[in-house]
């Protein structure tokens, strides 16, 4: 077998079009001109029967009843996931855990601070079924049934908002991982938020045969440009794809891995298929896919 990844959702928080957003692009999308997309989330598999999910968005379960590998069965509460590996503990990447309550035997994997902040949420969830919390950042990393070896790496310190300033530890906050097919060798680097390119992401790259990236803003202004908000990009910790420090030109380095965006918000020109911003990312050699694209390794 070989590695298969489905992309359940490339939107980030609040999906597109966003409920509560009149923007150029939500309108567009309201309208039918262009694709509405859930929010951000993928599945992976090194066997084709052990599924585990790459953050666990709150739109899951339409996620997992439109995906066919992800259904459960043969018996009746029988199902192919296993766990879920999180990258933070953003409302948008945790909340789909609710939905998986009552499943028996799911591990999930978080860095320390995240499964901390989760404690109220955890103690909820072990009332319908006991799960098995692990440290993704445990040293030497963790093997997936399924024959994937993964390793957590940090690349950012941005505290959710509804953590008090009071309660937030020093981190790591946010990771990305390293999946790695024993078998076949091919490798994924799941990094869905990115604040700052840094050396991890150069090396995690350096070996990749694909990247799944943080594609939340086009540019740093996007968020005052598209819907004339105060709040920009640099106050919500994403790194943007353009820019003297912007994620393409970094990407462009690793022409030999596959490079894809992800977790893109309502109001990134990516979201058009027909917009310069898609044939300038193209150019660099980058790829914006749908919801639903099934990747190889």
């Amino acid at each position: 077998m070989v590695v298969k990844v489905v992309l359940l959702g490339t939107a980030a928080g609040g999906g597109f079009p966003q409920w509560n957003c009149a923007c150029a692009l939500c309108a567009a999308a309201r309208d039918g001109k262009l694709p509405s997309r859930t929010q951000e989330c993928a599945a992976v598999t090194g066997n084709g029967r052990d599924w585990w999910l790459l953050n666990a968005s709150p739109d899951l379960r339409t996620q997992l009843s439109a995906t066919r590998p992800l259904w459960p069965g043969p018996g009746p509460r029988d199902t192919p996931l296993r766990g879920v590996l999180l990258t933070d503990a953003e409302v948008d990447h945790v909340t789909g855990l609710a939905e998986l309550r009552g499943a028996a035997d799911l591990k999930v994997y978080a860095a320390s601070p995240v499964s901390a902040v989760l404690g109220p949420a955890r103690a909820a969830l072990d009332r319908y079924a006991p799960w098995e919390w692990a440290d993704s950042l445990a040293d030497g990393g963790f093997v997936l049934a399924g024959g994937l070896v993964v390793t957590a790496h940090p690349v950012g310190v941005k505290v959710p908002k509804y953590v008090p300033a009071q309660a937030a530890s020093p981190g790591p906050w946010v990771t990305a991982y390293r999946i790695e097919d024993l078998a076949t060798g091919g490798v994924l680097v799941y990094a869905p938020c990115v604040g700052a390119w840094s050396p991890v992401l150069d090396g995690l790259c350096a070996g990749a045969d694909c990247v799944l990236l943080d594609g939340t803003f086009f540019a740093a202004d996007e968020m005052g440009t598209a819907v004339r908000s105060g709040s920009g990009q640099a106050a919500m910790g994403h790194l943007p794809v353009t820019g003297p420090q912007g994620s393409l030109a970094a990407l462009a380095r690793y022409p030999a891995a596959r490079r894809i965006y992800t977790h893109l918000n309502n109001t990134n020109p990516l979201l058009d298929p027909a917009s310069p911003a898609r044939a300038r990312v193209a150019e660099y050699g980058a790829e914006v896919l749908p919801d639903g694209a099934e990747l190889v390794l």
